[in-house]
């Protein structure tokens, strides 16, 4: 299990990609992509705009609160993952490279899904849109390609593994 630091944790509350007001701004640039989501109200929020994402991580909770929105129109397999909060856990790493090898799927994570957006960029293909939520800001939304991809493995390097 990779856990953050609490000495590292200010770094990761910069949006890792474009931050957008809601949703219906982005629309445009998912369109032809296979689109990844990163949280239950994201996930809520793109079924209401009418995009299925091929991939959904969510917990249950937004914003350490219960989510009474919880998506339950995705398709595909569903996994289960455990996932305490701060960390990035074997389990939820295989779950995701599970999932991204064979799409659609929903990942239920019992813990937290916060950190899952760094171990999905890392799986996904290129040209795949992840988004994710900006807590009490919006939606980020970030191609994955190469500076993706090496940005993610630089974060990976602030985890100690336990």
């Amino acid at each position: 299990m990779l856990r953050l630091p609490e000495a590292h944790r200010d770094l990761f509350k910069k949006p890792f990609g474009t931050l957008y007001g809601n949703i219906s701004e982005l629309l445009p640039r998912l369109r032809g992509r296979a689109v990844y989501a990163v949280g239950d109200v994201v996930t809520h929020n793109l079924l209401d705009a009418g995009v299925v994402p091929d991939i959904a991580i969510i917990d249950g909770y937004t914003m350490r609160l219960p989510c009474t929105r919880l998506p339950l129109l995705l398709a595909g397999r569903r996994l289960v993952a455990r996932n305490p909060a701060g960390t990035i856990t074997d389990e939820l790493v295989g779950a995701i490279d599970d999932v991204v090898r064979d799409p659609p799927g929903v990942i239920f994570v019992d813990g937290e899904e916060d950190l899952a957006v760094i171990p999905l960029v890392l799986a996904a293909p290129p040209g795949v849109a992840i988004l994710y939520g900006q807590p009490g800001e919006g939606v980020v939304l970030r191609i994955v390609d190469e500076p993706a991809k090496r940005e993610a493995a630089a974060m990976l390097n602030c985890f100690v593994r336990e």
